[in-house]
C-alpha cells in the first residue's frame, strides 16, 4: 500500500506551489487535518468559477481532479456549501487567477 499524505500537509504544499507561481490562493474552509477531503475553487475574477474534487478510478488506480461545479461564482459557492453540509471535514481552497490557472494537472498534485 502506498503511503498517503495528510490533508493538511497536501494543502500546505499546494499553497506553496501556487505562491511560487504567483497565483493567489487561500483556505476558505479548514477540514480534518489527517483525512479531510480537499476541494479546489478556481475564481477567474469575472463572475465565473469552477470547483474541482479529486476522484479515484477503481479500474486503473489513478487519481485525477474532476470538475464538481462550474458556472457563476455564486452557483459554485452554493455547490461547495452543499458539499460542506454533507461533510464538515472538507477543506476548501480558493484560487484566484484571471487565466484560470490552478496547477492541479502538474506532477505530484494528483
Amino acid at each position: 500500500m502506498t503511503p498517503r499524505l495528510t490533508a493538511e500537509f497536501w494543502v500546505h504544499a499546494y499553497l506553496a506551489r501556487l505562491r511560487l507561481a504567483d497565483i493567489p490562493a487561500f483556505v476558505t474552509a479548514r477540514g480534518d487535518a489527517t483525512a479531510g477531503t480537499v476541494l479546489i475553487k478556481v475564481n477567474t475574477l469575472d463572475g465565473q468559477a469552477k470547483a474541482f474534487q479529486r476522484s479515484f478510478d477503481l479500474m486503473t488506480g489513478e487519481r485525477a481532479w474532476i470538475v464538481l461545479a462550474e458556472g457563476a461564482d455564486a452557483e459554485v459557492d452554493a455547490a461547495l456549501a452543499r458539499q460542506r453540509g454533507y461533510d464538515p471535514d472538507l477543506w476548501v481552497i480558493e484560487v484566484e487567477d484571471r487565466a484560470g490557472r490552478h496547477l492541479l494537472d502538474e506532477p505530484g498534485l494528483t
